[in-house]
């Protein structure tokens, strides 16, 4: 079973005393790379919260958001520099008599000055409230996880139809490969025949005639191909998701593809190959979005 690395879930919480709501957004990435978007009351959570995310999400690009409304047990100490108000004040005030201004605003202008205001925040959270909040976020994981089910079956179908075009290509080069070698054998006795035989060693000739015959043979690349092939599907079907073992299969499955496509010396073929390639690059493609 695949997973996609592009998934999506929410989950929220409606309480009489607050409201809790959790998004989670993932997106493919060579490596696990999380992003928080926690409200204050839940700085401290910060690590718990990472430690969830990486339990359930082993790789790809993650943004969690959490928002949270209510009376959470905040409390703020503030206190007010009186001296520094009184002088943005009168100082207001003086532009205003200077001005013959008639607006009211000198006392929210002095108190919004900087430095009037100095407070602190002792912000907690109590652990009840906290548990149900992780247990949104446990929600919000469970549809996330789910939607890259999702996504990871409809990638593995795309997969599976473009290995059997794959397989479709090979089973007529299967098919081609007599013809080819026919017409082969024939191209090097017309060659032969144009030579000047007195001058020729035929013994040496034949020896060339057969390393030049094995270099250009495609059976083993066939074989091959047919196991890589054979074993991506089995990967597939493994329990655990692993796109980067799918990634290093398909790599190989190129690498017979590109070799079969250079040694053919046959239209025919050469046009089978590129058929391959076509589906290859669109395995290649999806195998990127797979966890």
């Amino acid at each position: 079973m695949i997973k996609s690395m592009t998934g999506y879930g929410k989950a929220q919480l409606e309480h009489e005393a607050y409201e809790a709501a959790v998004e989670i957004k993932t997106l493919n990435s060579k490596y696990l790379d999380v992003g928080l978007r926690l409200p204050r009351v839940f700085s401290d959570r910060e690590i718990e919260v990472r430690s969830l995310l990486t339990d359930k999400i082993k790789r790809g690009k993650v943004a969690l958001a959490i928002e949270f409304t209510g009376n959470a047990g905040a409390q703020v100490d503030t206190n007010i520099n009186k001296e520094v108000f009184k002088a943005y004040y009168y100082a207001y005030k003086a532009l205003k008599d200077e001005l013959n201004d008639n607006s009211n605003d000198i006392f929210r202008l002095a108190a919004l000055a900087p430095d009037v205001m100095q407070g602190s925040a002792r912000e907690s959270i109590d652990e009840n409230i906290w548990a149900e909040v992780r247990k949104v976020i446990v929600e919000a994981l469970s549809r996330c996880d789910a939607f890259r089910q999702q996504e990871g079956a409809v990638l593995e179908a795309d997969m599976l139809a473009s290995i059997k075009n794959i397989e479709r290509w090979l089973e007529k080069i299967k098919e081609q490969v007599p013809e080819r070698n026919s017409k082969m054998r024939d191209r090097l006795r017309n060659q032969f025949a144009e030579l000047e035989t007195e001058i020729v060693d035929k013994n040496r000739f034949e020896q060339e005639l057969i390393y030049y015959i094995e270099k250009l043979d495609i059976n083993e690349e066939i074989v091959r191909l047919t196991n890589h092939l054979y074993y991506f599907t089995e990967v597939l079907k493994e329990p655990e998701s692993n796109g980067k073992k799918l990634g290093f299969v398909s790599q190989e499955i190129g690498r017979e593809i590109n070799t079969i496509g250079s040694k053919a010396n046959d239209a025919t073929i050469q046009q089978y190959v590129v058929g391959m390639k076509e589906e290859l690059e669109k395995i290649k493609e999806q195998a990127l979005n797979i966890l």
